[in-house]
């Protein structure tokens, strides 16, 4: 239930915001047209707090809820360093759903006044609360009561934290969805009593930039502040508060936090007043975060849970050390959230309770990161269903250098995560600095989720008796040699009194990370790492385990399956269909062409086009005007590999499964081969598809899962031409080994094969050539092509944006639900306004020149085979007139467009 606040404090804030307003700047109003969706309304303006003036922009759009024209407000606040722009795209897209969005640019940041007080309750988070006063007193935004808006707040990092701290200071937030951000800032950056020094100097040289940055306006309010930051930098303070200042340069010197330290950060951390956060809160966590790593994370969710209110985690892929990788994702679920506890809309998908998202492997032609998503009912906390695993190896010795240099390496800021999601890293440990111990080959395999530990004994030869220690956790693989640190992550503790020993836990950094059969633990515990102040003095520690790793395994934590090729389970509904139709055909004397009643009549006139989508619409559930697909219509005929194309969100998943019959759309018509398509329609048969993964009995053979899968389906062995899908497979001998032994690539290949299993006259393939290495990529492609050119016709859904316009004849893109484009692959890649200047000889840069200076030319870029030349005005016919005038040796001219620009161009990226 929602805490009121006292009708004495909500005049006071009334009558505050009214201030507010008499003090705001004059703003200006725009508005941004969309093809989806109404157009965004954009208010910009500055608001004057005491002692800063602050940015800010306003965005509506629509006629609110049931056409009262009243929403709810979201506050939408950016990371550290950035300003109110960063995330002006989502607030024109949470806008648009229906809610009246709030973004400012904190103090100090953008065009904001004031200095950065790391979200000081007497400054930033005051602020908020005076931005919630201003929303209270617009007619369009919905009211709980007077001065009481209904109201979420969501960030990410600096503004994710600013969120949490505001549903601590101001019992009006409703909902809130920090991202990737801190619990406690003293934790984070002064982990178990050691100083994180290469992130607070990211930090604080940010900051001190900030000062130095010009275009503050000559005169007003903010003026004064741009002149009092400058004079701020002049001492090196940038726009920070001088006692944020003089807490680090202290810190920095002497390499480690003291109390005074450690208490100005955790007044302004979200877990001063975690007792007083009672709101539902939407808690997303990189995994890629060497600055604020999960426990932060954890320690959110345990605080929040236990005031009562609903709490759901999401581990995402990125964070800090690897940026937001699942950014639409995450978005769209922060989205739901606020439908769920702003709107009232109890059917609005929020997500589990707890979700990870985990490598499906790679994409061996660009190197990106296939995500699948795992979940769980209950949050698993980091320390669910542990397993121990006994450490080889005695006591060790080893030094701290002098000067704690050159230390070892396991993460570096903005980009340990991005290497970590390759398997690789920088990870590097200098002999003779370090003990290490490990496991004996593990029997199976094991997933760790959560926070590994162990017991060490520790010693010291320091004069203080104390030692800092660096403990991590290494995958190692069965020849020993590759070694890979999950997270590229390492936990510091600072150990005391350790001169004549002292036994203490090691709580190693959280992580979901699979461990195959095989491989061993590797725990490591060194002396110094890069990020980190080590003491300069030189010492020799000495460590021994005194017990078990252990490791958390979560079992209630289930990635989702991949199930059977979707068209598969439309076959029961066929033979449901098909008896039914029997049936009807007995009672009514019907001849064998006789159809239900009221089930839509063959085509024969279209017996022979493969596939033809009329009008296709698909509204999301529950959802009167917002669409996963709408008006869609578009025409394959025999022979074609047609490319379906699209971001993420575009509704092509939503698409194939209409055309399977999986689900129904809500207007127009698919016919296949002439004949409609419902759930368990006989001319299912004909098409084969392999969409959103494969779901295979891992202890069986891949031979025996594909017998069993026809054998399923009822159809002779003959019709299976099972010879054929295995040469298509090339897994070779592999074909005869269980299923739970394969790659993700092996995996891939089993699945296409068992799609193409009765060699069906339409193929569907849903990122066909995910996990597959560059030969057998060229080998799918040739299969594809071969598989078309034999009178059949293939869909082909695939983010490759290269290997589509190498394999496809044929092209539909989409985007936001509609049909965007559709044609041959040329037609679709031929235009544009660069042209390729094939040139007789070696390219000079004299040619560069002439040629860029000629009217009408908007760049010239030298290329291998002559000049890039984009054209701003001039035609192709006029640049091959002056291209001969100056004597430039062409020997061809033609069209230089990639899919990737025509894609980028259609959808409005940029190229």
């Amino acid at each position: 239930m929602k805490l009121r606040l006292p009708r004495r404090r909500r005049d006071r804030l009334l009558a505050g915001a009214a201030a507010v307003a008499v003090l705001a700047a004059t703003g200006t109003v725009t508005a941004v047209a969309s093809a989806d969706g109404p157009a965004v309304h954009r208010m910009d303006r500055v608001v004057q707090m005491p002692g800063a003036g602050i940015d800010l922009s306003y965005f509506t759009a629509g006629e609110g809820e049931g056409g009262t024209g009243k929403r709810p407000a979201v506050l939408l606040g950016h990371g550290f360093g950035g300003s109110k722009d960063d995330v002006r795209a989502q607030a024109e897209r949470l806008a648009r759903d229906g809610y009246a969005v709030l973004t400012w640019s904190a103090r100090g940041f953008g065009h904001s006044g004031g200095r950065i007080g790391l979200n000081d309750p007497d400054h930033e988070v005051k602020d908020v609360s005076r931005l919630i006063d201003w929303l209270a007193l617009r007619p369009e935004v919905r009211l709980d009561a007077a001065g009481d808006p209904r109201v979420g707040v969501a960030g990410a990092s600096y503004g994710g934290a600013a969120a949490l701290l505001a549903a601590g200071y101001d019992r009006r937030v409703d909902a809130i969805a920090p991202q990737i951000t801190y619990w406690n800032l003293a934790d984070s950056l002064f982990p178990n009593g050691v100083f994180k020094k290469l992130w607070a100097g990211v930090f604080f040289t940010t900051g001190s930039a900030q000062g130095l940055t010009p275009g503050q306006p000559a005169a007003g309010p903010r003026a004064a502040s741009a002149t009092g930051s400058a004079a701020a930098s002049a001492a090196g303070c940038g726009r920070f508060q001088p006692e944020l200042c003089a807490m680090y340069e202290r810190v920095a010197v002497s390499g480690k936090p003291d109390d005074e330290a450690r208490a100005l950060l955790e007044r302004r951390s979200p877990s001063a007043v975690g007792g007083a956060i009672k709101v539902p809160a939407l808690i997303v966590q990189g995994q890629d975060d060497s600055l604020f790593p999960l426990d932060q994370a954890d320690a959110m969710a345990r605080a929040i849970s236990a005031n009562g209110a609903p709490v759901a985690v999401d581990w995402a892929a990125g964070g800090h050390d690897g940026g937001m990788r699942e950014a639409v994702r995450v978005e769209a679920r922060v989205t739901a959230w606020f439908d769920r506890y702003l709107k009232g809309d109890e059917g609005a998908a929020t997500g589990p309770v707890f979700r990870v998202s985990r490598s499906g492997g790679l994409d061996s032609t660009d190197g990106a990161v296939r995500l699948r998503g795992a979940s769980g009912d209950e949050y698993p906390g980091l320390s669910s269903g542990p397993r121990g695993f006994a450490l080889v190896g005695r006591e060790q010795s080893f030094v701290n250098p002098a000067g704690a240099s050159p230390p070892s390496l396991s993460s570096l800021p903005g980009i340990g995560g991005q290497l970590a999601a390759f398997g690789a890293g920088l990870s590097l440990d200098f002999p003779g600095q370090n003990a290490r111990f490990e496991s004996e080959p593990l029997g199976e395999g094991v997933r760790i989720t959560g926070t590994p530990t162990v017991k060490v004994r520790v010693g010291s030869t320091a004069a203080d008796g104390s030692a800092v220690l660096f403990g991590k956790v290494y995958d190692v693989g069965p020849d020993g040699r590759q070694a890979v640190l999950p997270g590229q992550l390492a936990a510091p503790v600072r150990v005391t009194d350790a001169g004549r020993g002292r036994s203490v836990e090691l709580r190693l950094p959280a992580v979901d990370h699979a461990v195959e059969a095989g491989h061993r633990l590797r725990l490591v515990v060194a002396a110094t790492d890069l990020g980190y102040a080590s003491p300069a003095e030189p010492a020799t520690y000495t460590v021994a385990v005194e017990g078990p790793l252990t490791v958390p395994v979560a079992d209630g934590v289930r990635t989702a399956p991949g199930g059977l090729p979707a068209w598969t389970w439309g076959l029961p509904l066929a033979a449901v269909a098909l008896a039914a139709g029997i049936l009807g055909i007995r009672r009514t004397g019907g001849g064998r062409g006789g159809t239900r009643p009221g089930a839509p009549q063959p085509e024969p006139a279209r017996a022979d086009v493969p596939l033809e989508i009329t009008g296709l619409t698909k509204r999301y559930a529950k959802a009167r005007d917002r669409y996963a697909v709408k008006d869609l219509s578009f025409r394959v005929e025999k022979g074609q590999v047609l490319g379906l194309l699209g971001p993420n969100g575009a509704g092509k998943t939503t698409t194939l499964r209409m055309l399977m019959g999986l689900i129904t759309p809500d207007a127009g018509e698919i016919r296949v081969f002439g004949h409609a398509v419902r759930a368990g329609a006989p001319v299912l048969s004909r098409v084969g598809a392999f969409v959103e993964g494969a779901g295979f009995l891992p202890h069986l053979t891949g031979r025996a899962n594909l017998e069993l899968y026809w054998q399923a389906t009822g159809r002779p062995a003959e019709d299976a031409h099972m010879a054929e899908a295995l040469e298509i497979a090339g897994l070779g001998d592999a074909l005869e080994r269980a299923v739970r032994t394969y790659s993700q690539g092996m995996r891939q290949r089993l699945a296409i094969a068992q799609a193409m299993l009765g060699m069906p006259d339409l193929l569907i393939l849903d990122e066909p050539t995910n996990g597959l290495d560059p030969p057998q990529i060229r080998e799918m492609r040739d299969v594809m092509i071969r598989y078309a050119a034999g009178g059949r016709t293939v869909i082909v859904s695939s983010h490759l944006l290269a290997e589509v316009e190498q394999s496809c004849t044929h092209l539909v893109v989409m985007d936001r639900g509609r049909l965007v484009r559709a044609g041959e692959v040329a037609e679709i890649t031929g235009g544009g306004d660069t042209l390729l200047v094939a040139l007789a000889g070696p390219v000079d840069e004299g040619v560069v020149e002439k040629v860029a200076a000629l009217e009408g030319v908007g760049s010239v870029v030298a290329a291998d085979a002559g000049l890039l030349v984009r054209l701003d005005g001039a035609s192709a016919a006029g640049l091959i007139a002056e291209l001969v005038r100056l004597e430039v040796p062409v020997s061809a001219v033609g069209p230089h467009r990639r899919l990737e620009d025509a894609f980028l161009t259609l959808i409005g990226g940029a190229a």
